[in-house]
């Protein structure tokens, strides 16, 4: 390749990628033949070198806080400066940005990590028509499985940011949601940006779900609702502190101050 006419804004980007096709057939039931059941033991070696690979591309980036939303956004959209500015802020505080590698708001995010001088890492994975990574990376790490890509959003994250998306967003908030209310995750802050996209959720979460008693009242204190990229970013910066003291509390141990 001739690096004289590769785009600038992708040069020094470190990609881990595995050169493979996605992985369908291993929850497609119309698959599940014995043969094809058989080798199943054999593919967890596949997922092992995927969390393997993952890990040692990411265990020494540092604090960082993963950024969801829609990757169909363009840059004409209202929350696109605001996902970009968000990211910017953070990196100057020292905090790394990681996202899905997409477009929309997860490129504007990848670009305001750039802006701020920080570390922007992407997580991709494949899809049916395969997702084009955004150049803002200096980190990019692709992904058969699904799963395995989600607990790296998570291990190497102190929290979500999540700007407006579809499905992919919900299930990234609600995982989240779920795993800091059954106290799978300590010190994790859950920021839902965009009050008017989110609204009539939270709405149904309180009118309906809670009104069931599906969810308990301190169920709808585990997200932080805003439209301010400082205060997104300060909540962040709390998150941050309360996981700098709780390290520092374990290293003492039990007969520290």
């Amino acid at each position: 390749m001739n690096r004289g006419n590769q785009d600038p804004r992708q040069r020094g980007r470190r990609r881990l990628r595995p050169g493979f096709q996605a992985d369908f057939e291993l929850l497609d039931a119309t698959r599940q033949e014995t043969s094809f059941v058989e080798q199943d033991t054999w593919r967890t070696f596949r997922i092992m070198a995927e969390f393997v690979q993952a890990f040692e591309a990411l265990a020494t980036i540092g604090p960082a806080v993963s950024i969801f939303g829609s990757a169909r956004a363009g840059e004409d959209d209202s929350y696109y400066e605001k996902a970009r500015l968000t990211a910017r802020l953070l990196a100057e505080r020292g905090i790394g940005v990681i996202t899905g590698a997409g477009e929309g708001f997860m490129g504007a995010a990848s670009r305001g990590a750039r802006d701020g001088g920080g570390l922007s890492i992407g997580l991709n994975i494949e899809l049916p028509m395969e997702q084009e990574p955004n150049p803002y990376l200096d980190i990019l790490v692709d992904f058969h499985y699904f799963f395995c890509r989600k607990v790296m959003f998570l291990k190497y994250s102190i929290g979500f940011i999540l700007f407006p998306g579809g499905f992919g967003t919900m299930d990234e908030m609600f995982e989240s949601l779920t795993l800091v209310q059954t106290k799978r995750t300590e010190n994790f802050a859950v920021v839902l940006f965009g009050s008017e996209y989110w609204r009539p959720l939270l709405d149904w979460l309180r009118d309906t779900m809670l009104a069931r008693g599906y969810i308990s009242p301190e169920d709808l204190d585990l997200y932080y609702v805003t439209d301010d990229p400082v205060e997104a970013v300060n909540k962040i910066a709390e998150q941050l502190h309360d996981v700098a003291e709780r390290r520092a509390a374990h290293q003492e141990g039990p007969g520290g101050d």
